[in-house]
């Protein structure tokens, strides 16, 4: 089975899947929206510091740990996004970062590597890219030639860190028109085949805290230690929550390697999963200064005694042989 079909996650169970009909990828939100973030924005802070809730914050309490499901977050919001409207168009792909007063940001501070992660994905888990486009300064518009190879409503994150040192994940959805083919849901895979390598993913995932994952890489059966430094590390991994398609914390073990710096098979990540459930998992990895992508799809198990444990009490023996008889 190739590693879209096992990846597709289209069904009942994704809140982000289409309504009735495709909106234009290039549409645009109210002139005011930047505005309304920004005072809502403000009203947070104001409330933070005379030592109140602000309704704002209670609906989002829940969820102050989640990144890249909204499109303001932290005095930031993302623009409207221009792009190929339909499957097989190419055009331009672009947008700006805009601050509290909806003023383009032009500033922004180094993060593996890059100015900003673009990142887009499929809402059943599929068309996965990750690139880094352009900065004009001059207007604060990132962009880069875009192809959309698939019909569908997709994510659209924007990952970057602040030059006051703020890491903020921002996400739009864009809806491209075509023929749209949704794709079966998918199981448990810890095992993917790219170009020619096998890669491997273990570690257990527990909700409400920070779990240990480790990837091997092999290729015709033996260890590939030839693998180069990519976005500061020996490979990068991205998480997304099945349903909403959150976006998680996930870090590589040891120091950032230079040039010319060699690793592998294995490569070490923490990942930090808020609740349990369904993750889809993405690993960049970089061999012969060529950038290939693994996919994986994981379960995370509720915390024991802990966030996103169970509340219902232990089975004692006494009971537990009663229901055996």
């Amino acid at each position: 089975m190739s590693t879209a079909a096992r990846l597709g996650i289209y069904g009942a169970g994704l809140v982000l899947a289409f309504g009735g009909t495709f909106a234009i990828a290039n549409a645009v939100v109210p002139d005011d929206a930047a505005a309304t973030w920004s005072q809502r924005d403000m009203a947070d802070h104001r409330g933070s510091a005379a030592g109140e809730v602000t309704p704002s914050q209670s609906a989002q309490h829940e969820e102050d740990d989640v990144m890249g499901v909204s499109l303001a977050r932290s005095g930031f919001a993302i623009g409207p996004i221009e792009a190929p409207a339909a499957a097989g168009e190419t055009s331009a792909l672009s947008f700006q970062i805009l601050d509290r007063d909806g003023e383009p940001v032009t500033g922004f501070d180094t993060a593996h590597g890059k100015d900003l992660h673009l990142i887009t994905v499929r809402a059943d888990g599929t068309e996965y890219r990750h690139v880094h486009p352009e900065l004009d300064p001059g207007t604060g518009t990132w962009s880069m030639p875009w192809t959309w190879d698939a019909a569908g409503s997709y994510r659209v994150y924007a990952d970057f860190t602040a030059a006051d040192g703020t890491a903020v994940t921002l996400s739009r959805m864009i809806d491209v028109t075509g023929d749209f083919e949704p794709r079966p849901a998918a199981g448990v895979s810890q095992r993917d085949s790219v170009s020619g390598f096998d890669v491997t993913i273990s570690g257990e995932l527990e909700a409400g805290g920070a779990s240990e994952l480790t990837v091997d890489v092999t290729r015709d059966g033996e260890p590939v230690t030839e693998l180069q430094p990519y976005l500061g590390a020996f490979g990068h991994l991205v998480a997304l929550r099945q349903g909403d398609l959150a976006y998680l914390h996930v870090h590589a073990h040891g120091d950032e390697p230079q040039a010319g710096d060699l690793a592998g098979p294995e490569v070490a990540f923490t990942a930090e999963t808020p609740t349990a459930g369904r993750y889809l998992l993405y690993l960049d990895f970089r061999v012969d200064g060529q950038v290939h992508t693994a996919q994986f799809v994981l379960d995370a198990s509720p915390r024991e005694g802990g966030a996103g444990g169970t509340d219902e009490p232990a089975e004692t023996e006494d009971e537990a042989d009663h229901d055996g008889h």
